[in-house]
């Protein structure tokens, strides 16, 4: 019995010493790190547990209110973007094009590709890689119930998820952001 309790102590310590080293081992990748980024992976880390979904944890999305059809939600996006001056470079009606390919009706799905061209630039200055994340992008969706979704990539993990952005762009990327989420709000609601 006493040499249980022994290995149980012994485990107890190799266990802490562990979680120490692991700990001290992840503060010092993550020092430097944007002050919100921890907050961001915590929130995409639940969100991903919450879903199984890696998509959804990536992604910000509205419902669209009841009573708004397609169009209103098509013109309301278009209006809330020009109206806060981002440059629309292009739509892609997939769900048109999935029901022309397959010959039978389909879901609606349109993606809006939206961006501020100057701010892009300097994005890429930064960094190359994100050219990737360019243009930002809307999803109009009906889902398989026929209910309408705004979707868009959280752009969080961008500004925030690593070294903190130069401050200059830091503050551009936060303006995109900002348009994103009105895009997506008052696009989901209706409003002009």
């Amino acid at each position: 019995m006493r040499f249980l309790k022994n290995l149980f102590a012994l485990i107890g310590v190799v266990a802490v010493l562990g979680a120490g080293y692991g700990y001290m081992k992840f503060s010092a990748a993550t020092k430097g790190f944007d002050p919100q980024a921890m907050t961001v992976y915590k929130n995409m880390t639940l969100k991903l547990i919450e879903t199984g979904n890696p998509a959804e944890a990536t992604v910000w999305k509205r419902q669209v209110k009841d009573g708004l059809s397609f169009d209103d939600v098509d013109n309301a996006i278009k209006t809330v973007a020009a109206e806060m001056n981002i440059k629309d470079v292009g739509a892609l009606p997939l769900g048109d094009q999935v029901t022309a390919m397959q010959g039978k009706p389909w879901r609606k799905l349109k993606i809006y590709l939206y961006c501020n061209p100057l701010t892009a630039a300097k994005m890429i200055d930064y960094s190359d890689a994100f050219s990737a994340y360019l243009p930002c992008r809307v999803s109009l969706l009906e889902d398989a119930k026929g209910k309408l979704w705004l979707y868009s990539l959280d752009m969080d993990m961008m500004i925030h998820g690593g070294k903190p952005l130069p401050p200059e762009l830091k503050k551009e990327a936060e303006k995109v952001k900002e348009i994103i989420l009105a895009v997506l709000d008052r696009g989901a609601k209706g409003e002009f």
